[in-house]
């Protein structure tokens, strides 16, 4: 198993960094420089890139690239997390609800956000679709986590009837803020609901550094607590494990980091469920293994789906969330196979 991890381990981060370097460099726009040059000036003489060259290089792709890494790691680690917590791989922030709620509540922000920045002091109104995309995905996640669960133990059917019904209505009140929207608010709500990384820049990366540093410092840590969990909640706190304090934690933060993805990405699905799917075939359940694996696969998985997007129809650009959407039915319905007879 330990040759196994490392190998895995290596295998994962030399794709990262080669998906990096390819997603760098391929796109609409030709650089004056050959890639040879450009790479090598890039790390010691950039005062010698041509102004363009070092715009699209650094203002555009590279932001961009560092969101997709960040989102999709955000994003696997939630979903993880989530499905080890509920003790279930359908436990998706998407599936359930989160995302959903998260959007709506960016979509009241986008719409409302005028009357809404009058009721607030000045220092919210910058990060006012981030606040409100996280007060959507923790309502979201407290409400579904109380109607699924009893006496300790969460019904799944319910949990999943409960995620499609909180994404029903988030659909019919984001309809509404549509029919209520101007154009201006008409185009930023397409983007929420499509999902797109083309709004990537270094303030917004900045901010998904610190959420993503801060929820990480408690989340990576609960493999263990989640494992014990998976024998059930009684015999993980007879084994000295704190039960509640650990769901209260993955509730906020995996919430937080799904709230801060939407606010700045839109609606990016099933990234939550295709990560844990893959490591879960190759190491089982055991979360000390997949939880921190999953922060570094995600990142893959949406660095390559988002360079995909941007190059495969060029030079119109495919929304990531319908990439990511078609990559994950397919997942969605072979876990459903392969447990129909205990859900």
């Amino acid at each position: 198993m330990e040759s196994k991890k490392y190998f895995f381990l290596s295998a994962i981060i030399m794709l990262l960094v080669l998906l990096t370097a390819t997603s760098l460099f391929v796109g609409v726009y030709e650089f004056e420089m050959p890639y040879s040059t450009l790479l090598k000036n890039t790390f010691f003489h950039k005062d010698r890139i041509p102004e363009t060259d070092f715009y699209i290089l650094y203002e555009l792709r590279l932001p961009r690239i560092i969101m997709a890494i960040l989102v999709g790691s955000a994003l696997a680690v939630s979903g993880t997390s989530l499905q080890g917590m509920f003790k279930n791989p359908l436990a998706t922030p998407d599936l359930i609800g989160i995302t959903s709620g998260a959007s709506l509540f960016a979509a009241i922000s986008i719409v409302l956000g005028a009357h809404l920045k009058n009721l607030l002091p000045e220092v919210f109104h910058f990060s006012l679709i981030s606040i409100m995309a996280f007060l959507g995905s923790v309502i979201t996640m407290i409400s579904v986590y109380k109607i699924a669960t009893v006496k300790g133990k969460t019904n799944v059917v319910v949990m999943l009837l409960t995620g499609v019904a909180i994404t029903a209505l988030g659909f019919a009140f984001t309809g509404f803020m549509i029919y209520l929207s101007e154009d201006d608010e008409l185009r930023d709500l397409t983007f929420w609901n499509l999902g797109s990384l083309a709004a990537a820049n270094w303030t917004k990366n900045g901010i998904l550094v610190c959420v993503i540093a801060v929820s990480y410092f408690f989340i990576l840590k609960k493999g263990k607590a989640l494992n014990a969990m998976m024998l059930g909640e009684n015999d993980a706190a007879h084994l000295g494990i704190p039960v509640e304090r650990t769901k209260q934690q993955i509730i906020w933060f995996s919430s937080l980091l799904v709230g801060t993805s939407v606010a700045f990405c839109g609606t990016i699905g099933f990234i939550g469920l295709i990560v844990p799917y893959i490591l879960r075939q190759l190491f089982k359940s055991n979360y000390q293994i997949i939880l921190p694996f999953s922060a570094v696969t995600g990142s893959v998985l949406l660095l390559g789906a988002d360079t995909l997007s941007r190059t495969i129809a060029a030079p119109s650009e495919l929304p990531i969330g319908i990439l990511t959407a078609i990559m994950g039915a397919p997942v969605f319905i072979a876990i459903l196979i392969k447990n129909k007879k205990t859900l």
